[in-house]
């Protein structure tokens, strides 16, 4: 059962989420004029691990720019078709993201064994060069990214976007000095795969966390059990609670709907108040969506064992769902 209408986040939240997407836009933009270079030189180079860390920058300058726009979709107020407003389209780009990431990952490995059965000659110092340069770009874009939230998956899924691109100028630093230093060029693909590896497994787990919350699966720390017994103990009057439904737009919004089967004479708005407010304060649930009942459920599949019904001529208007 959705609320018909949307509420507002709160300033902090507001102010949080736009400083994001102004930090998504400064690192998209960095990455993007940075891979026009990046790509240049590993054709002139001829090293593998300058071309795919420019492939990889470049998804990334196209995955933040959409990661950007995922912002800025979210910011728009609820219709009465979207009643959520926009704010899952972050997890959606989050999820594209993922596979993005193990496309180039994938594309990396293929490319790597092809030069690693015919190595091609290397010019190690102007790689070293390339990627001293690229590495600067990665860093700054890491620490610019790195200020914001952390619990948004939209911004798991940028930061892990630039932590490849500084795991691929490392790895292209290190194959340079091994290439001047002993001339050994099969060190440029197997390092490259080193980071193709590392790669695939963070884009794994985003678009595992990613796919659980599009699927209305419960936030990990929230457990539908722990908050029916919690209830039950801090709220006077909540004779049991049922029904709970727990899930989350992005991975910071979480929202919840459940049943409380109140106490013959407990004031119905006083416990509905009551229960949103524990359901903020203690487990971090911002929208919650409360249906009270005085006799049994109304919804015939949900039966309690032990739970005596003798009120169940009730006044229907003590049955309320409010928002």
């Amino acid at each position: 059962m959705a609320p018909s209408h949307h509420h507002g986040h709160d300033h902090g939240a507001h102010s949080h989420g736009s400083g994001d997407k102004r930090r998504v836009l400064i690192v998209a933009c960095l990455t993007g004029s940075f891979m026009i270079a990046e790509a240049l030189g590993g054709l002139f180079t001829n090293s593998l691990a300058l071309l795919a860390d420019a492939g990889h920058m470049l998804t990334d300058s196209l995955a933040l720019s959409l990661a950007w726009y995922a912002f800025h979709l979210a910011e728009r107020p609820a219709t009465r078709r979207m009643s959520y407003g926009f704010a899952r389209v972050k997890t959606l780009v989050a999820y594209t993201n993922g596979i993005a990431i193990f496309i180039v990952a994938l594309w990396i490995i293929y490319e790597a064994w092809q030069r690693f059965l015919q190595p091609p000659p290397i010019l190690g110092t102007p790689m070293l060069v390339i990627a001293s340069l690229g590495l600067v770009v990665n860093i700054i874009g890491f620490w610019v990214l790195h200020g914001g939230d952390r619990d948004s998956l939209n911004m798991r899924g940028a930061l892990l976007h630039v932590i490849g691109d500084l795991l691929g100028s490392a790895a292209a630093i290190a194959a340079a000095l091994i290439i001047i230093l002993t001339g050994w060029t099969p060190i440029d693909p197997i390092l490259s795969v080193l980071v193709a590896v590392i790669i695939l497994s963070t884009a794994w787990r985003l678009m595992r966390d990613a796919a659980h919350f599009l699927l209305e699966g419960a936030p990990e720390e929230l457990d539908a059990e722990s908050i029916e017994a919690d209830l039950k103990d801090t709220i006077a009057g909540v004779r049991d609670v049922h029904h709970v439904h727990l899930w989350s737009l992005d991975g910071t919004k979480h929202i919840a709907t459940l049943h409380a089967c109140l106490k013959e004479g407990t004031d119905m708005q006083e416990a509905v108040h009551a229960i949103k407010a524990r359901l903020r304060s203690k487990h971090g649930v911002e929208h919650a969506t409360v249906e009270t009942e005085f006799g049994p459920c109304v919804d015939r599949h949900c039966t309690h064992a032990g739970e005596e019904h003798s009120h169940f001529g009730h006044d229907l208007a003590k049955h309320a769902h409010q928002h």
